[in-house]
């Protein structure tokens, strides 16, 4: 009897702009990922649509970028902008209808059953609201404990010492496994989300703003703990984030998005010291700054918030530009690359109406 042979998830990795094909170090790799919802689906016969018309909600938009081993790469734009949207399909919650991940170089549509549970184990999550993420009905012990009960042959006896090691891990105590989630502050939820995301090990962890729902005394200490986490095993984050001092903190590489586009890219401090886009200054004048005293005129862009059902055809950023748009231009109506400014590692959207000028520059204060 013969069996038929597994298909090589082994893909050569596209070249993509601001992305480096080439790194050793990159565990994930995203390239032309795309996400569209039917929306207002129209009736149709043999494929053409005879009453009314289809609608698409382009969430995410051809959009790519490296996740380094060791590292946290930030997403960063306001809601609905296709930041969360993005960590689903990477965790394989929704599928794309085109583009690539490749996880250690192995393309993830193409794994098998086995490498799908491994990939599955190797990259986890921590979502936003710890009281949402948490079954109400279930102690602490079967909440940690469900990973390492499905995935591995752990007995139940390894699994309780297992969990009780991750609480402590995480700044808790082992007794209070036995403990409901309602017996548990907002940033003791979050410890414990954490410390599931970690029972399998895993080499990526995907953070959907992980501090937002938390007081703001709280949320310091989550950061340091997720950051002294990520030193001690190696590990990598993708943050999705609105608060931008938080990705300023936690992120060494942080990319923009604004309807389903990544608009700039590059390290983290670069971005933040030599903002290019005028979306891009527009969210760092609108941030607290860090002291009362000091004065930071908001970049106030025109227009409403464009919707993704069926955006502009050129430059997504177009309608909300304060500076003129020539409709003639070739961006206008054909999607305008990232191109390579400054600094080797910081890439931007270069139209005539996106990069901002000296006077819309925003100068943040010094780390």
């Amino acid at each position: 009897m013969t069996t038929k042979p597994e298909e090589n998830s082994k893909s050569p990795v596209p070249e993509a702009p601001g992305c480096n094909t080439a790194a050793k170090d990159a565990i994930l790799q995203v390239r032309g990922l795309r996400k569209w919802y039917p929306v207002n689906k129209a009736v149709t016969f043999f494929g053409r649509d005879i009453i009314g018309k289809t609608d698409l909600l382009k969430a995410v938009d051809d959009v790519s970028f490296d996740v380094a081993i060791g590292e946290t790469f930030g997403l960063v734009g306001e809601s609905g902008c296709g930041k969360t949207t993005t960590g689903k399909l990477i965790l394989q919650l929704e599928k794309p209808n085109a583009g690539n991940i490749f996880f250690e170089g192995e393309d993830v549509s193409k794994l098998s059953k086995a490498g799908m549970r491994n990939y599955r184990s190797s990259v986890q999550a921590v979502f936003q609201d710890p009281w949402a993420s948490l079954n109400p009905r279930m102690r602490v012990n079967e909440i940690v404990g469900e990973p390492l009960a499905i995935v591995t042959t752990m007995t139940k006896e390894q699994i309780r010492k297992k969990v009780g090691e991750l609480l402590e891990e995480v700044g808790l105590n082992e007794y209070q496994s036995n403990f409901f989630p309602h017996e548990f502050s907002g940033g003791q939820r979050q410890r414990i989300g954490i410390a599931r995301a970690l029972a399998l090990n895993p080499k990526l962890i995907i953070l959907d703003e992980p501090v937002s729902a938390l007081d703001v005394s709280i949320r310091a200490q989550i950061m340091n703990l997720l950051v002294d986490l990520q030193d001690e095993h190696n590990l990598a984050y993708i943050l999705i984030a609105h608060n931008l001092a938080t990705v300023r903190y936690m992120c060494h590489t942080t990319a923009v998005m604004y309807l389903g586009v990544i608009q700039e890219m590059g390290e983290t401090e670069e971005v933040f010291n030599n903002p290019q886009h005028i979306y891009t200054n527009a969210l760092m004048s609108a941030a607290l700054p860090s002291h009362p005293d000091i004065d930071r005129d908001e970049i106030v862009l025109p227009g409403e918030v464009v919707s993704p059902i069926n955006p502009p055809p050129g430059d997504v950023f177009q309608s909300r530009s304060p500076l003129d748009v020539d409709l003639k231009h070739k961006y206008a109506s054909t999607r305008p690359p990232l191109v390579q400014v400054g600094k080797k590692d910081h890439w931007v959207v270069d139209t005539p109406w996106s990069i901002a000028p000296e006077n819309m520059k925003v100068k943040l204060e010094a780390r």
